[in-house]
């Protein structure tokens, strides 16, 4: 058996159009979709990038435990497990720079080998002392000095010039290397479509930009639409240029399966595809993630699975999946078991047949709210006022740097999670937060009748049938108490 696992960051399954959306061209994600099962009810767990990472590589919740972070001491992950018991060889390539900087430690040495990509985002990456002067820009573009001295040394009208085509082309090496050989998991991520949403001109072409160039407008702020910057235009212009760089990821992944077409991979090669979280791109009047309640352009992603023993075009509508699900099912792929602690179940019964999976799955930030779904209703949980919540790490690394020495000074030592095998860990309190514009409920939507989340639901009797099944996935999830507290559980 041979697997690739392909991440594209930052995916709106609303922009796909095997999930309904007619305008924005991915005929390889199409492609794809079209000789695989593509799942229909599949949601995140951990939200941002790198705890939906750790979610990926070990089959467990990290939001419940811990912010953004390093994979921990205790984590059984994913290429260790493939190499310990099957002899799995993994490879990592990718163009996703938090896996090198603070927070991001221990992901990439899982591996057995690993290829950086550099350049995205504000990857500290090209040496300018003195780059040249922006051009007149909006949003966040304009305080990532990083981000223009990269910019500066590249040719931005050349695909190979961007990170995300570049990761593809490795793939391509991968392949041409390795295609007869047999087990290996090949685990390709690619950063785009997050933002900045650049690429080069002719791809946003395709879908007819007006843009007006009164500014350089790429890189909107987290947060509210603001009525003085974002009219309608630059709204239309920021979700073009979305689709334009990830029709630049369609076309290289096309290349791709190319590649997979020429050596037969496709008798015996399983292929995943997925993303992290998703985006929003104006919906609801809010730009990107993080800030704001936890609607479903950010929870509900896409997810296309290829299983050489199975029939293409299929989809699975009845089973409710997550992305702690995506480890069990590469570790049932090769024939390897998951640890004690893992808690998402493979997928490749539904492969086989359509049904019931999980009752109800988790998904949220850390220190915000906890959410729910079963699949129909979504359910969010907010913090108490003035409530904490427990981080736990023994890698103390945060987003930026090290974990400030002041509040590790004030940590409490010992082991306060059951899933950690003894291993002594720091407990930090943290004080929890509320979304922005957060109501003085807990708002349930029926996404069969309200797809769009536009009118909460107020259902005592609901509640308290949803708020049970929350309190037993938070024990099931091993859920340290202060989660339960916090929310008034």
């Amino acid at each position: 058996m041979k697997t690739i696992f392909i991440l594209l960051d930052s995916l709106n399954r609303h922009y796909l159009s095997l999930y309904g959306n007619p305008w924005v061209r991915t005929p390889n994600i199409d492609r794809l979709a079209a000789r695989s099962t593509v799942f229909d009810n599949h949601f995140c767990g951990s939200l941002p990038c790198m705890p939906a990472r750790r979610d990926m590589l070990t089959g467990r919740l990290n939001f419940l435990e811990a912010p953004w972070g390093p994979i921990q001491p205790w984590d059984d992950c994913l290429p260790t497990l493939l190499r310990s018991q099957k002899q799995v060889y993994s490879h990592l390539i990718t163009d996703h720079y938090h896996y090198f900087h603070a927070g991001g430690e221990n992901y990439h040495t899982l591996f057995d080998s690993w290829e950086l990509e550099r350049g995205q985002e504000g990857d500290a990456w090209r040496a300018l002392v003195q780059p040249a002067e922006p051009p007149v820009t909006r949003g966040k573009g304009d305080v990532r000095r990083a981000y223009w001295a990269n910019r500066q040394l590249m040719n931005t009208e050349r695909d190979e010039d961007y990170p995300t085509p570049r990761c593809f082309m490795r793939a391509m090496e991968f392949i041409e290397n390795n295609h007869a050989a047999d087990n290996w998991h090949l685990h390709l991520e690619l950063f785009d479509p997050h933002e900045p949403f650049d690429c080069p001109q002719r791809y946003i072409d395709q879908y007819e930009d007006t843009w007006d160039e009164r500014y350089f407008y790429n890189w909107p702020q987290y947060g509210h639409i603001d009525p003085q910057l974002d009219d309608p235009q630059a709204i239309a212009h920021i979700r073009k240029r979305y689709a334009g760089t990830l029709s630049m990821a369609d076309a290289w992944l096309g290349k791709l399966l190319d590649k997979l077409d020429e050596h037969h991979l496709w008798d015996d090669t399983a292929i995943i595809l997925t993303t992290d979280h998703g985006h929003l791109l104006g919906e609801h009047g809010f730009w990107a993630k993080n800030v704001m309640f936890d609607y479903n352009e950010l929870a509900y992603i896409p997810l296309i699975v290829y299983h050489p023993q199975h029939p293409g075009g299929q989809r699975v509508q009845q089973g409710l999946t997550t992305s702690i699900d995506l480890m069990p099912t590469v570790l049932d792929l090769f024939g390897a078991q998951p640890t004690p602690y893992v808690r998402g179940k493979s997928l490749l019964p539904l492969l086989a047949q359509d049904g019931p999976h999980h009752p109800a799955v988790l998904y949220g930030y850390f220190a915000k709210d906890i959410n729910l779904t079963d699949g129909r209703y979504t359910y969010c949980r907010q913090a108490l006022p003035d409530s904490v919540v427990h981080d736990h790490t023994a890698v103390p690394r945060g987003f930026s740097d090290f974990i400030p020495r002041e509040r590790l000074a004030q940590a409490e030592m010992g082991i306060f999670l059951p899933t950690t095998y003894g291993v002594p860990h720091f407990r930090m309190t943290t004080p929890s937060r509320q979304h922005i514009d957060a109501p003085d409920f807990n708002p349930i939507y029926d996404t069969l009748t309200d797809p769009n989340q536009s009118a909460p639901i107020h259902d005592p009797a609901l509640e308290a049938r949803l708020a049970d099944q929350m309190r037993a996935l938070l024990a099931y999830h091993d859920a340290p108490e202060s989660q339960y507290t916090r929310v008034g559980l």
